[in-house]
């Protein structure tokens, strides 16, 4: 069984609680693991690598990523999101027109100076365990790229609601901290729901109530995204039969076997005819290495 599940997590779940729940659905035995991680208090889009996918982690991982964050103007967490102790309060003046007028300046290549109540480690020791303790570290800011801030609604009070569009290593509580000081007033983040995450989106996650109803079925292989699905960004390469006995020994594909010549990127899927075979590194004098070898006679994956 291999393919990519598309799990709409709930709030109040770990990531890693998510793919437990997928294991004990599954064959024993069978790899599970997640496709980027979601803080507990966050929910939506969970891609949950499945067998063979767990091998793709590294080529999923970067894609552009969309979130709906609601943004509490006036106070201040020691988290930055709604989870931790407020540390400051204040008067609000500002409302959709100055919050937009600001979205700007977040937007594009930006710098952002990471939580201390965060999974990055210091000496050794991840940053929230040293914030628990009371420490407090300097860190420098580290450059991230947000696509697009978009306003989407006032939900009553100090409330807002914004669409971002990013790539990997965004801190949306962040932000949305970063955002309230720009305003003078503070903010939090008080809610955050992942809506995309590169092909996989909140309108076909499935529940883990639907999970369970799908495997209690036995209809879980059907549930599963292929293989090949989340890779459509890298270049392709094919080869025919005559080199299926080089594909399945995992050897490398000489330049004078591949149906078209393979550009000199850093990755490329490599297809057996129209079956999905891994992903291969062309290599200087054109020929292609196998970095996974995922092609099983039969299986379409």
């Amino acid at each position: 069984m291999n393919g990519f599940l598309n799990v709409n997590k709930p709030t109040g779940r770990t990531s890693s609680d998510v793919v437990v729940f997928v294991r004990k659905r599954l064959p024993r035995g069978t790899a599970v693991g997640h496709g980027g991680t979601l803080d507990p208090e966050a929910s939506g889009v969970l891609p949950v690598c499945v067998g063979s996918a767990t091998r793709l982690f590294d080529y999923i991982i970067d894609k552009r990523k969309v979130y709906v964050a609601r943004l509490k103007l006036g106070v201040e967490t020691d988290t930055q999101d709604a989870t931790g102790q407020v540390i400051a309060q204040h008067t609000v003046d500002a409302g959709e027109a100055e919050i937009r007028a600001v979205l700007p300046r977040f937007t594009g290549n930006i710098l952002q100076v990471p939580p201390m109540y965060s999974a990055l480690k210091r000496d050794g020791k991840r940053l929230y365990q040293l914030a628990r303790k009371g420490e407090s570290v300097a860190l420098e800011p580290r450059p991230c790229q947000v696509d697009a801030i978009e306003y989407s609604g006032h939900e009553g009070g100090d409330v807002h609601v914004l669409r971002i569009t990013c790539g990997k290593g965004v801190y949306i509580r962040t932000l949305c901290h970063d955002i309230g000081r720009a305003l003078g007033c503070g903010a939090h983040m008080q809610s955050l729901e992942r809506v995309a995450a590169g092909i996989f989106d909140i309108e076909n996650a499935l529940t883990p109530a639907q999970v369970d109803a799908i495997a209690t079925a036995g209809r879980l292989q059907e549930a599963l995204v292929p293989l090949d699905a989340p890779l459509a960004h890298l270049p392709l390469v094919r080869v025919g039969d005559r080199c299926r006995h080089a594909v399945l020994n995992g050897n490398p594909l000489r330049s004078a076997w591949l149906s078209q010549p393979a550009p000199q990127v850093e990755a490329v899927r490599v297809y057996l005819n129209d079956e999905f075979a891994g992903i291969g590194a062309p290599q200087p004098n054109g020929d292609v290495k196998f970095r996974a070898m995922l092609y099983k006679p039969g299986d379409n994956g």
